[in-house]
């Protein structure tokens, strides 16, 4: 053993593997008594610290796997995986069963999957993910185990369900009809409460939604032909020097009244959600039909609610991340690191079409935050305008100009 200092992780519980075969006093059956006869009785008398499991037990599998990988001990050796998966997940050594013995291992899944410990019913997802990451690839086909995952996606565990999810996201990468599909049997269904149904939805769809596959955002209830123009990108120069900030502007104005979801998906997600999907949030209230925002710089948004209010955080303690309150400006990152060129002003324009016009209103800013950052936002200028065009809406569309600067130590 003198050589495991320099192995990496696998090569280190391939060695401490080959290590227990080498001293055990016995083999076969007897060496998997001695191995399951030395675990704790529970993963809490063994000090796990998380569903996944305690690495000191990473071996114990990977024997498994390697020793006893023949028919004469298939039942044992499956029966001491849905064990030891307890103590550390032990999907890898899974997979290897169900490359050589796909049948049996597949009959053990399926009753794993209605085990009364949540650990093992998770092994059941988990070890037949299509594209398990750093685990070999198994030779079933990519929809042999969705009979599993319909017994699991209902499942009352986070860590069952999130192992559904990223098993249809596998799925997704070569068959995503057949997981829209699944997932449209699942909502039918009802058996999944809403909140874990959009979790798995959300999780499963998240490459192809990335990628802007129209039927992943039809899913979601995001109309691939929601009525909304955008206005060419405006710069505002086209020469930068090395370390400059370049400003841009578009607009974005609905054409017709959004649907429902339209408004749920725009206005009621949170910032990380609409960003992921590539939805930018709204400024639409729901009284009138038509409202415009220009995004300016990276990750701003103004929220429909409260246009006026610029700036306003929320006490907290010291060294701790601020809350942002709906209906305001929301800057999460320049809210809690300084900028990085604080000498140099920068400003962020945002346009948003009210139903009357807004009142100038100054910051609010707390001494502790100038402190703190050691910069500022002012309100540089509000003023109003009408329309540029015919479809942009009957209201006069504000223009709020903030600037950020460096300000003394106080």
């Amino acid at each position: 053993m003198a050589d495991l200092p320099r192995l990496e992780l696998g090569a280190r519980i391939a060695r401490t593997s080959e290590g227990m075969h080498t001293y055990l006093p016995v083999t076969g059956r007897d060496a998997l008594d001695v191995l399951l006869r030395s675990l704790p009785p529970t993963p809490e008398a063994a000090g796990v610290p998380n569903d996944f499991g305690l690495h000191t037990y990473s071996p114990h599998s990977h024997f498994v796997a390697r020793y006893l990988r023949t028919g004469e001990y298939l039942d044992q050796a499956l029966a001491a995986l849905a064990r030891l998966t307890r103590y550390f997940s032990a999907e890898v050594a899974v997979r290897h069963f169900l490359n050589d013995f796909p049948e049996e291992t597949m009959k053990a899944v399926d009753a794993w999957a209605r085990d009364e410990d949540y650990r093992t019913r998770r092994l059941a997802s988990e070890a037949t993910r299509p594209l398990l990451p750093c685990a070999p690839r198994i030779s079933l086909p990519a929809d042999a185990a969705l009979p599993v995952l319909e017994q699991l996606y209902g499942d009352s565990n986070t860590y069952v369900r999130t192992s559904v999810a990223n098993h249809l996201h596998d799925l997704s990468d070569t068959e995503p009809d057949l997981v829209l599909a699944t997932l449209q049997r699942w909502k039918d269904s009802g058996r999944a409460t809403d909140k874990h149904f959009t979790f798995i939805t959300r999780q499963a769809l998240r490459s192809r939604l990335k990628k802007g596959w129209p039927a992943a955002y039809a899913f979601l209830g995001y109309a691939h032909d929601a009525p909304i123009d955008l206005s060419p990108l405006t710069l505002e120069r086209t020469e930068l020097a090395d370390g400059d900030t370049l400003s841009f502007s578009a607009t974005l104005t609905t054409t017709g009244r959004p649907s429902a979801s339209d408004v749920r998906g725009l206005v009621n997600d949170t910032d990380r959600q609409a960003a992921r999907e590539g939805v930018l949030p709204s400024t639409w209230h729901g009284r009138a039909p038509q409202r415009t925002l220009a995004h300016v710089g990276p990750r701003a948004a103004v929220d429909g609610h409260r246009e006026a209010d610029t700036r306003r955080l929320l006490d907290r303690p010291p060294g701790q991340r601020a809350p942002i309150p709906r209906g305001c400006l929301h800057r999460p990152h320049s809210l809690i690191t300084p900028l990085p060129s604080p000498a140099r002003p920068r400003s962020s324009v945002f346009k948003a079409a009210p139903s009357a016009p807004l009142p100038p209103q100054p910051c609010a800013r707390r001494p502790s935050d100038r402190q703190e950052r050691g910069w500022r936002r002012e309100l540089a200028g509000l003023t109003t305008q009408p329309p540029t065009s015919a479809g942009a809406g009957s209201g006069s569309v504000c223009m709020i100009q903030l600037r950020e600067s460096e300000i003394p130590a106080v």
